[in-house]
């Protein structure tokens, strides 16, 4: 693949057949190139950011570090095959932290200069898209509130994208030092 300078997402997604680890992710963060885990040197083969990403979701324990990498992934690989993403979202009842996700990327590629307006579009669809099987069940992204007094703080001070998509979560676009 990269002999003939072609991108990941030519990859034929396979859907990850149990949930990932947090080495396994950074591992394979890494070989799509992504700059928060440059250290890491992967010898894993690379495999479509979107499998990467349902990957990721489906772990109820995401490490921090991990989170930081997903809006990257959206950015960076806007051409990925969105409906097989989103299908394998519902399937694994994703779809609420996909679309925050999807939130967080077009937040920041709005803010991005130079602008890609397609980007942009692209990923407004994806949040429209995913906003029509919005779960009503409340969810994390992440680790969840260790205790009571945290969940309290949560609700209090998450964004109105993470309120939408019903999520406990604090996170926000200026949380995420790798945008691009």
């Amino acid at each position: 693949m990269s002999v003939f300078g072609l991108p990941p997402t030519v990859l034929p997604p396979s859907p990850p057949e149990n949930q990932w680890g947090a080495e396994t992710l950074a591992q394979q963060l890494a070989a799509l190139e992504y700059p928060g885990f440059a250290y890491m040197r992967s010898h894993r083969p690379k495999r479509n950011p979107a499998e990467v990403l349902v990957g990721a979701l489906s772990n109820d324990q995401l490490e921090a570090r991990v989170v930081e990498a997903l809006p990257w992934l959206l950015l960076r690989y806007s051409n990925t095959d969105w409906a097989w993403l989103v299908e394998q979202a519902k399937v694994r009842d994703l779809q609420n932290r996909l679309g925050f996700v999807a939130s967080l990327a077009r937040l920041m590629s709005e803010k991005a200069a130079p602008l890609d307006e397609s980007r942009t579009r692209s990923l407004s669809e994806l949040e429209r898209t995913l906003d029509k099987s919005r779960l009503a069940k409340e969810d994390t992204l992440g680790k969840p509130p260790r205790s009571a007094t945290e969940r309290e703080w949560v609700l209090a001070n998450r964004t109105e994208e993470a309120k939408h998509w019903n999520l406990l979560t604090d996170w926000r676009p200026e949380h995420f030092q790798y945008a691009f």
